[in-house]
């Protein structure tokens, strides 16, 4: 009896074990070279800019007052295409991609939490010659365009927060109850599954993703889902995706209240990564704040419907009567 247990606990350890290496020769991928991203995703108006040991991917286009487009966890400067077609008519958007993503890839230092990023934006600013400026940040780019004007208020003049991570904590009073986190930031948190991935990454997790962050998942299309799989295939974005996901920042939500900067909070009421409620809590904590919330959109509004989005921001940033109300 005991021999033909273990005779049945080899042959589903074997089984398991060429599983794996089926799944390892279907999915593995080896990393992608930037210059063979480049055609694809470097554009007339991109440029590398070097900012400290960072070779920053940067896109500037149109003229006018500086505005920062801030992009999300395993997003990169793309995420604002639709924005910056309507925002270059007149202002000089400035699009960035971030550390550990997109074409600028990993960094030496491996500095990759949401407080290194808003120094590098900063300075990046002052490698420009831009003192003030607006900031739009969306997602992990709104949390790091939150601690830019908590820190430098006198930097921002108006800030503009899109489904912006910031809450980890449930309730202030409760530091131990954690907001719960979406699947795929489990997953890549877990070491095995990490070290797993940085090899074998299936393109469907990728398509997967996209469909959870849109309102409408028949909305995604193939070209964003090449899109987010081609650049984060870029060579050494795999690896710093893991160590960023361990460095994530200083915890400053009991901070936000003490913004000072007129601000305008976007959500998506469908967002499934960080719920609507937290759009209520940034506008109850940041005094000069107005809100609106879009039904059927999700997690990255600007990219599902950029043109409804958009024209939702431009009374703002154009000192016209803000709208406080939720559409």
């Amino acid at each position: 009896m005991i021999r033909k247990l273990l005779k049945y606990i080899s042959y589903t350890l074997l089984g398991l074990f060429m599983l794996l290496i089926i799944v390892g020769i279907v999915w593995y991928r080896s990393d992608i070279e930037v210059k063979d991203l480049e055609p694809t995703y470097f554009t007339a108006q991109s440029s590398y800019i070097q900012v400290d040991d960072a070779k920053l991917h940067v896109r500037q286009r149109g003229s006018g007052p500086a505005i920062f487009l801030l992009h999300g966890s395993f997003a990169s400067l793309h995420t604002w295409n639709g924005w910056e077609n309507e925002l270059e008519k007149s202002f000089h958007t400035i699009s960035v991609d971030f550390p550990g993503h997109g074409l600028t890839g990993p960094t030496p230092s491996a500095k990759y939490s949401t407080d290194d990023y808003a120094q590098l934006i900063f300075s990046l600013a002052d490698q420009l010659k831009i003192d003030t400026f607006y900031v739009a940040g969306n997602s992990m780019g709104g949390q790091v365009a939150w601690k830019m004007a908590l820190h430098h208020p006198e930097r921002v003049k108006k800030l503009i927060l899109v489904d912006a991570a910031g809450y980890s904590r449930i309730d202030t009073a409760k530091k131990s109850s954690k907001q719960n986190r979406p699947f795929i930031f489990k997953l890549l948190q877990n070491d095995f599954a990490a070290r797993f991935l940085v090899k074998i990454t299936p393109r469907f997790l990728f398509r997967w993703n996209l469909k959870q962050v849109y309102g409408n998942p028949d909305a995604v299309r193939e070209e964003d889902v090449n899109r987010f799989y081609d650049l984060m295939m870029r060579s050494g974005n795999r690896e710093a995706t893991m160590q960023r996901l361990r460095q994530p920042g200083k915890d400053l939500q009991d901070s936000i209240r003490f913004i000072t900067t007129p601000t305008l909070i976007l959500w998506g009421e469908e967002d499934r990564w960080i719920p609507v409620a937290n759009a209520y809590r940034f506008k109850k904590d940041i005094p000069y704040s107005h809100l609106i919330v879009w039904q059927g959109l999700g997690h990255v509004p600007m990219e599902e419907q950029p043109q409804t989005t958009v024209a939702s921001i431009l009374p703002f940033l154009n000192n016209k009567p803000g709208n406080n109300s939720q559409q």
